[in-house]
């Protein structure tokens, strides 16, 4: 009976020591498993992170470049390719010259065909509002009436021709006259008032269409309208109605 019960301890150490054989080894084994999942973890951020992708640089051409010609004579160059020193104290419409240098990147010449920065201009003393009219493209309104009295102006954004030098801004605001068109010609506003002036066909024509029915309806005011429709069209007194000038 001695040697039964020290056997059955045996067993049972035997078993003891085999189960806390298996726990170890599958703890470690669950270790070994857990360190490349957080292995993967920290480096999933470092592997996800897209690489900055590299800008190329590309050399900005300046805008006034396009009107700027290559390799020509430096005093033909136009204004906005050049910088000049100023001298305001020169005399209003006196020849002036002005010690100028060409802009960045703008590359001209001189009149033995040798590269130059450097050079001299000559020019008018005057303001650029002060030029000619011939000198500069301003902005036109197709909203005022031309036709009035007395006549209507309109503020326009004139600015100077390429070739022109001035003094200061070479945009500037001015009063102008109204004065456009809608295309309509006053010789086809006098023949249709001449043939068809009883059918108000001069009136339609000129997009009075109110007017227009009412010489249609009454048969050119039995022929007096259509008499004086004739002659305040001739001398251009009756217009379209959009309020523009004739061709």
């Amino acid at each position: 009976m001695a040697a039964l019960s020290v056997l059955k301890r045996l067993c049972s150490v035997v078993l003891f020591v085999s189960q806390l054989y298996v726990f170890s080894g599958r703890g470690s084994l669950s270790l070994e498993h857990s360190q490349p999942k957080a292995q993967l973890l920290k480096e999933e951020p470092l592997s996800s992170k897209v690489p900055p992708t590299t800008r190329t640089t590309v050399s900005e051409v300046p805008a006034y470049m396009s009107k700027c010609p290559s390799n020509g004579l430096c005093s033909k160059l136009p204004a906005d390719c050049m910088t000049c020193d100023p001298n305001k104290s020169c005399v209003y419409g006196k020849p002036v010259s002005f010690e100028c240098k060409a802009k960045d990147q703008v590359f001209c010449v001189d009149d033995l065909h040798q590269r130059q920065r450097n050079f001299t201009i000559s020019m008018t003393c005057q303001y650029c509002w002060q030029l000619p009219p011939s000198e500069y493209v301003c902005t036109n309104s197709t909203t005022c009436r031309t036709v009035s009295c007395p006549r209507l102006r309109h503020s326009a954004n004139c600015t100077v021709l390429d070739h022109v030098h001035c003094l200061g801004n070479r945009i500037f605001p001015k009063m102008l006259y109204c004065n456009w068109t809608g295309g309509y010609k006053w010789s086809t506003a006098l023949i249709l008032s001449i043939t068809l002036g009883g059918f108000g066909a001069d009136r339609f024509y000129l997009g009075q269409w109110r007017e227009g029915l009412g010489k249609l309806f009454s048969f050119g005011g039995l022929g007096i309208w259509t008499l004086i429709d004739v002659f305040l069209i001739s001398v251009g007194y009756v217009g379209p109605a959009d309020g523009s000038l004739y061709i």
